[in-house]
């Protein structure tokens, strides 16, 4: 079992930065492959970034590639999002999820991948 907690959301003007992080509980955070997703107003939730288990290999979105890097801190049990040059339509609810991964090189940029969630952290980019 994995429980996970976004923050780090909040209000910036366009081109500015903010970093989301995503703390785990549990002792099996290193066997979980981590991503991020979003979800905006009246649209369905979308993949945006993924990392596994050793933290070395990621994926992004199109949309966000050049702009948000994924990365994780095993030991303090936490994945980041750093996301730069942020533009409106990066306005949106961000959630972090968890997947149990066998192998420690795998990512996911499925929805259905992911069994644990978090609550969700909104970012809201003001132009």
């Amino acid at each position: 079992q994995v429980q996970l907690a976004e923050s780090g959301g909040g209000l910036v003007q366009a081109g500015g930065s903010l970093r989301l992080s995503c703390a785990a509980s549990g002792r099996t955070f290193s066997s979980v492959a981590v991503g991020w997703f979003r979800q905006a107003p009246g649209k369905e939730r979308e993949f945006i970034a993924g990392i596994n288990r050793r933290g070395a290999g990621t994926t992004y979105a199109d949309s966000v590639k050049g702009r948000f890097t994924i990365s994780r801190d095993n030991a303090e049990n936490t994945v980041y999002l750093q996301m730069n040059s942020l533009k409106p339509e990066d306005t949106a609810t961000y959630y972090c999820a968890a997947r149990f991964a066998i192998s420690p090189y795998s990512t996911s940029n499925a929805y259905n991948d992911y069994a644990y969630w978090g609550q969700g952290t909104q970012v809201a980019v003001a132009s």
